[in-house]
């Protein structure tokens, strides 16, 4: 299920400069967080995501399986915790600009920072929340010259919406936790079921392992050692694969869709070129306040690093709290912070639309 925005959330590029008090970059869970702890300071937020919706990695890579380490929530899928995250937020009225990679970044006279994304929009804030997990998540893709005109269709790199595959002839390939879970998961509606990898080791968890040589032994999944060599169909639909086998020679398996797990690739893309503090591709930010080597540019999430870090959510809902601390100086010099509880602050209830 794809989550519900607040109403007017979403815009797209404008002539006129987009003016707010932070600009997050990244609407994963730490960037959604962002806005309710930037909300209660009364800071408004504007978020920029390449992909098509809010969730980051969770509503991407994994909204059907659940997650066991949110605090106060013993087991949620990652597109309920982005839909929690979401309602949350809805008080504070963030606004989204989906579909659109963060690009030019330039410090403006008044010591405010100017982006403009890959769209044209352009947005101007004293503070910029970098909270882009370790930069845009980019599947590597089957190396197939025909691969791109099956993609969408029946060639996938993730699974947003299990009933997709229902009824499918399905080949996943890939050797890790991805594509065996997807495999167990999807075995039980699909049409068929098959697993193609280059070679009889695994990287995924020895239990899954098991349990899908269970299903090979009872006939209910097919399994396959080698590569995709050739994928046939026409307008984007597939009937079947050539397989080159590891053993030599080749083999052909019928099949619908294709759902090719290889890993991905994280790219922090025009960041890298903003002049920040960089340490393997993740930026350097001070356990303060997680402010950059440029002052009123912060990094939350996983995409920062500081001795000690944890690439974990609640770290980055951590650090997002700490970090609104700080930006509030950048967006308010001329207020004094009070530090209020939302249990029993009046003017909290007041912003989050809960006093009597």
């Amino acid at each position: 299920m794809s989550p519900t925005l607040p109403e007017e959330a979403t815009s797209t590029s404008s002539d006129e400069p987009v003016r707010t008090d932070m600009i997050v970059i990244g609407a994963g869970p730490t960037g959604l967080f962002t806005v309710f702890e930037a909300g209660l300071l009364g800071l408004r937020c504007h978020l920029v995501d390449n992909l098509d919706k809010p969730g980051g990695q969770c509503a991407e890579l994994y909204p059907d399986k659940p997650i066991y380490d949110i605090p106060a929530l013993p087991r949620c899928t990652g597109q309920e915790l982005t839909d929690n995250l979401l309602e949350q937020a809805r008080p504070f009225a963030p606004e989204f600009h989906l579909n659109q990679q963060a690009e030019r970044l330039t410090r403006l006279d008044d010591g405010h920072w100017q982006l403009v994304t890959s769209i044209g929009t352009v947005l101007e804030a004293p503070v910029i929340v970098v909270a882009a997990g370790a930069g845009s998540f980019v599947p590597r893709r089957l190396p197939l010259p025909e691969a791109e005109g099956f993609e969408g269709t029946s060639l996938h790199y993730a699974v947003r919406k299990m009933e997709h595959f229902r009824d499918r002839r399905l080949l996943v390939a890939g050797g890790g936790d991805s594509a065996l879970d997807w495999l167990l998961n999807l075995q039980p509606i699909a049409r068929s079921a098959a697993l193609v990898h280059r070679r009889d080791e695994f990287r995924a968890a020895p239990d899954s392992v098991e349990k899908m040589r269970a299903l090979v032994a009872a006939g209910q999944v097919g399994l396959h050692f080698g590569q995709i060599a050739k994928l046939h169909g026409s307008d984007g639909r597939l009937e079947a694969v050539t397989l080159g086998k590891t053993g030599g020679g080749e083999e052909t398996v019928e099949c619908d869709t294709v759902l090719a797990f290889f890993g991905l690739k994280m790219e922090l893309g025009p960041l890298a070129s903003w002049g920040l503090n960089l340490e393997r591709n993740l930026i350097k930010v001070d356990t303060e306040a997680f402010e950059t080597s440029q002052p009123g540019i912060f990094a939350i999430g996983d995409i920062c690093t500081y001795p000690g870090k944890l690439k974990l959510i609640l770290s980055g809902f951590h650090e997002a709290a700490l970090m609104c601390q700080k930006a509030h100086k950048y967006c308010r010099p001329e207020q004094k912070l009070v530090f209020r509880y939302t249990t029993s602050s009046t003017e909290l209830h007041k912003r989050l639309g809960v006093a009597d």
